[in-house]
């Protein structure tokens, strides 16, 4: 594929502009060499998913090191056995990544350089893979939902950041000594692309964010809630943060609530909801929790 003289900024609207030919009943210009490299790397994501490594984290890792400081306290501490991941969910991390090959072939395509593909880096002892760098900055591919990708385009993903999205992007700019990349970002739903790069007042300083996870996650106890519980309804009950629901170890930080029994699960028409607090039982299924 063609390199052209372009700079991140441009790279969506770049991409736009090279599928154009499509919207006019037209065929693109590809060669067989860049659809056979197209189709390693399918394989390649293919094979990685395939193949998962254990759940959990054993170790400080950049892609790790954004996470709320309790979260990764029991990631580092938790003897606990991590809940099983559905079926649907898996495939759902099999699309993910399958559809992130194809947004990296569509910036190769469009004419920007691509380079320092899953490039290991280290920074303060904390190592990690980028996913890359576009035309020499770093960048983060993300696929996600409609709701997720709302706070890449509007730029607000610093107000809910839960998986630590933005220390991990700055952590790889550190290691690499840069400072204007970002996130570039495929609607799953929409096929939408849009780009964000924070801007510095939004970024951490990743070194002082190291050494206090560090000391953190080395204390006897966990730190406090990462978030706190919220009302369900007018009725007095109260349930997980939305941000902890995917997290593996919610019955196990909450193994206090319900005067000592633990979360208990509700099944909704909206999905499931886990109460910290009942006042009055919900008029839905209760789903009992197995490990």
């Amino acid at each position: 594929m063609k390199k052209n003289n372009k700079t991140l900024d441009t790279v969506v609207t770049d991409i736009y502009k090279s599928l154009k030919p499509l919207t006019e009943n037209k065929k693109l210009k590809i060669s067989n060499k860049d659809i056979d490299a197209f189709g390693e790397s399918m394989k390649e994501a293919f094979r990685h998913w395939a193949k998962p490594e254990p759940r959990g984290d054993s170790k400080l890792r950049m892609s790790n090191i954004g996470k709320p400081a309790r979260q990764l306290w029991y990631d580092l501490n938790s003897k606990e056995e991590s809940e099983k991941l559905e079926p649907s969910t898996l495939i759902k991390f099999l699309y993910g990544h399958l559809l992130e090959e194809v947004l990296l072939f569509l910036v190769k395509f469009a004419g920007h350089e691509v380079s320092n593909e899953q490039k290991t880096v280290e920074i303060e002892g904390i190592k990690g893979h980028m996913d890359c760098t576009i035309d020499g900055e770093v960048v983060d591919i993300k696929t996600a939902s409609g709701f997720a990708f709302k706070k890449f385009k509007e730029g607000t993903l610093q107000e809910d950041d839960p998986f630590g999205y933005i220390s991990q992007l700055t952590g790889y700019e550190k290691a690499q000594g840069t400072n204007n990349g970002g996130f570039l970002v495929l609607n799953k739903e929409t096929g939408e692309i849009t780009l964000y790069k924070p801007n510095d007042f939004t970024k951490p300083n990743i070194i002082k964010s190291i050494e206090k996870i560090k000391t953190v996650t080395k204390e006897d106890t966990p730190p406090e809630l990462c978030y706190p519980t919220v009302a369900e309804g007018k009725s007095g009950n109260y349930k997980i943060a939305r941000q902890c629901n995917w997290c593996r170890h919610k019955f196990e930080c909450h193994k206090d609530s319900n005067e000592g029994k633990g979360l208990r699960i509700f099944k909704y028409a909206k999905g499931l909801s886990y109460l910290t607090k009942v006042k009055v039982t919900p008029k839905v299924e209760e789903i009992k929790y197995e490990r």
